[in-house]
């Protein structure tokens, strides 16, 4: 493609559970590849797509890695270990007489991570298998009130005493979880000091020691449990994991450190993450991407949707910021409580599996099976027996069988349409066509009403939104799941089939330092405001010290961090909380408290309606979120200069049959090369638009508009307006 020339790259990676995806930039002149991921080693189809950007700028491979600026990484590794329960076996310390505490859990814990199928279930539903083996828990008497004040001391023999007998049990690391610790740490610190102590890192029998105070400074004993074990879980995986990625990427050439995506919204050094924080990292470095391309298109209300292979991903942007986060995140099927941004995924994708379910008359149902990478949908001929999405897209037309993923595969029609007809059209009695159809109609039913669900119970109307449809599905089925939603504009991106890993390269260096603490900002005894402004700004006051220690060492210096106070808030007799960003970081008089309640009043009031708010009853702060930034210029893209509606001739490939509806059938449909299509080229519906590595389809009904950016905008052509 090109020689070097100096050139300084910024490489985004996520890894999918299909693909493997890449986003490289340089100069605004980006390449993107997939590779399939390799579950039994990740590393391998990590190097194998570096390779790949490599030969498409031309240079050489240990050129092209010490040349890289900035490499974020997006990792599946910790998930994978809970799936597999291929942890290491660890030990728990508690407060005696909360040593069932995790095998209790909560009511919820019977449905966290499950499916609405699993749920619904009741006669088989299980609570999970612990990831700490009962005998594996070990009580120590001790006790810290709410206030943080020692009641009984902790005793050094007994901790010696009960860290000999796990370890004699096979304990390969220790998780502490000690009452009240996030108001004061001591008796943790103290436990984590006898280990050290008993068995130093000189010994071959060092151990790793993970604090609940440390991992996650929060109320809730379960879930701060739940949070410390499973960072302590995933932990000792993913360091092999990725210290062996960053050896083979310093062997040939790469000179910087290995950056991970955070699901908080940032990335950091590998070396300074906690495990946790990367679980979900993917769709997150999608939404941030959302919301990079909103703002250069200029659209401020933004829907996120990320059609995969495997998954289906859904989250909001609200006047251009990511505003929802979820504090109690659900990992494979443990509650946590890491302050995460809230992206929901669904099993839909293009590897979904479309199957009976004889036990509801044998209705069909698509998902949450997916046949992932390997053996991949029927028609990858690698031996998958299962009809999937792909399968059914491909026999009604969608796809061109010999330039899927720009021709880099080859599919069989044949496959998918013997599969389809075996598994679904002989059961239901129907054509294999009229079920590729019915497949392709439930899937964008069953993601159009799942995105529906989750703005409009946001309390937003979809309509005042454009709909970001990206991964190598989303273009495909966008004109589908919209009219479920309401929304009459679909922005696809021309990096939607890697969009993941072009978010990771539009990110920050961003982490968020957390701690509860109540404070009574209205008490509603007495009728006033908070009037001691010492206890809100002495806790933010330590938050930010935190911050500006840990990114010194990460080498940035104090005036280039920006800062941003986030609160958990509710009133004073309910349970629910609602999140309010503080317009500044301390308070310094009583008209900013009161400033504080109105926002959070009138937060409340958007989300519930004005006539729920109840100030009079308290207003309470719970939890404190300091978010530190390192801004650095934004990411450059690529433009083309703008030209006429009427695309090229030549953009007009050929034409193909595409069955569109029952009642045409098989339509003779414009096939259009994406590559040829320059900015203000308008495509009217039905038509089918063919990128290297994703298919747009713009469906009877619907126009196409290329733009500057290498983006699409498909709008419904009865919306106002648009002609």
């Amino acid at each position: 493609m090109m020689g070097n020339d100096g050139m300084q790259f910024t490489v985004g990676i996520d890894v999918g559970g299909t693909f493997t995806d890449f986003y490289c930039a340089a100069e605004g002149v980006a390449v993107t590849t997939k590779t399939p991921t390799t579950h039994y080693d990740l590393s391998v189809g990590f190097m194998q797509g570096m390779r790949q950007l490599a030969q498409e700028y031309a240079v050489p491979f240990e050129a092209f890695l010490s040349d890289i600026s900035s490499l974020r990484y997006s990792t599946t590794v910790g998930t994978n270990a809970l799936i597999e329960r291929n942890g290491p076996k660890l030990g728990l310390f508690t407060t005696a007489g909360f040593e069932d505490t995790i095998f209790i859990g909560r009511a919820r814990s019977w449905a966290d991570g499950l499916s609405l199928q699993q749920c619904r279930d009741q006669a088989r539903i299980q609570k999970p298998e612990p990831l700490i083996e009962p005998e594996m828990v070990v009580g120590v008497r001790e006790r810290v009130d709410y206030s943080g004040k020692v009641i009984t001391p902790l005793q050094r023999q007994e901790v010696l005493d009960k860290l000999r007998e796990l370890v004699d049990k096979g304990a390969q690391g220790f998780v502490v979880s000690l009452l009240w610790s996030f108001i004061n740490p001591q008796h943790e610190l103290m436990v984590r000091e006898i280990i050290e102590e008993e068995y130093p890192e000189d010994y071959l029998g060092s151990m790793p020691v993970i604090l609940s105070s440390a991992v996650s400074p929060k109320a809730g004993e379960y879930t701060r449990t739940m949070t410390a074990v499973v960072n302590s879980y995933i932990h000792g995986v993913m360091s092999e994991e990725i210290n062996a990625l960053a050896n083979e990427l310093r062997d040939n050439g790469y000179t910087r450190p290995l950056t991970l995506v955070h699901n908080t919204g940032g990335t950091k050094k590998a070396s300074r993450t906690r495990a946790v924080l990367t679980h979900n990292a993917g769709p997150v470095a999608g939404l941030h991407g959302a919301a990079t391309l909103g703002k250069l298109n200029e659209e401020h209300n933004i829907i996120f949707s990320d059609m995969g292979g495997t998954s289906f991903d859904i989250g909001l942007i609200e006047k251009g910021e990511i505003r929802t986060h979820d504090f109690i995140p659900v990992i494979d099927r443990w509650r946590t409580n890491i302050p995460a941004i809230e992206v929901k995924s669904i099993g839909a994708g293009g590897g979904s599996i479309a199957w009976i379910n004889e036990l509801m008359d044998n209705a069909m149902e698509v998902g949450p099976r997916s046949a992932g990478a390997m053996p991949g949908p029927a028609c990858y001929d690698q031996g998958g027996q299962e009809p999937t999405v792909t399968d059914a897209d491909l026999l009604l037309g969608i796809y061109n069988p010999e330039n899927y993923l720009g021709g880099e595969m080859l599919l069989d029609i044949d496959l998918a349409r013997d599969v389809i007809a075996e598994k679904i059209a002989g059961p239901l009695g129907i054509e294999p066509v009229e079920a590729a159809y019915r497949i392709r109609r439930l899937v964008d039913a069953r993601m159009g009403q799942e995105v529906f669900n989750e703005v409009a119970l946001k309390g937003h109307d979809p309509r005042n939104f454009v709909l970001l449809a990206c991964g190598g599905a989303g273009g495909a089925h966008a004109c589908g799941y919209s009219p479920y939603i309401g929304t009459q504009r679909i922005l696809v991106p021309g990096q939607s089939s890697v969009f993941g890993a072009f978010g990771a390269s539009t990110m920050q260096i961003k982490e968020v330092w957390e701690r509860s603490r109540a404070i009574k900002m209205f008490d509603w005894g007495e009728q006033r405001f908070l009037q001691d402004l010492d206890i809100f700004n002495n806790l933010v006051a330590a938050l930010k010290d935190s911050a500006i220690r840990d990114l010194r060492l990460e080498g940035y210096a104090e005036e280039q961090i920006s800062f941003k106070l986030e609160l958990d808030m509710r009133y004073g007799s309910q349970y629910k909380l609602t999140s309010v960003e503080s317009a500044g970081l301390f308070l310094n008089n009583s008209g900013d408290v009161e400033a504080l309640c109105d926002s959070f009043t009138d937060r409340y009031a958007q989300i519930y309606s004005p006539e729920a708010t109840f100030p009079s009853g308290g207003i309470n702060v719970e939890t404190f979120f300091l978010t530190a930034s390192i801004i650095k210029p934004a990411l450059a893209l690529q433009t083309t200069e703008p030209a006429g509606a009427q695309p090229d001739s030549a953009a007009l490939r050929c034409h193909r049959p595409v069955y569109w509806d029952p009642q045409q059938g098989f339509v003779d449909t414009p096939i259009y090369e994406f590559s040829l299509l320059r900015s203000g080229n308008q495509i009217h519906g039905p038509a089918i638009v063919e990128a290297a590595q994703t298919t747009y389809v713009i469906a009877p009904g619907w126009k196409f508009t290329a733009d500057k950016w290498g983006s699409a905008m498909i709008e419904s052509l009865t919306a106002k307006g648009v002609n």
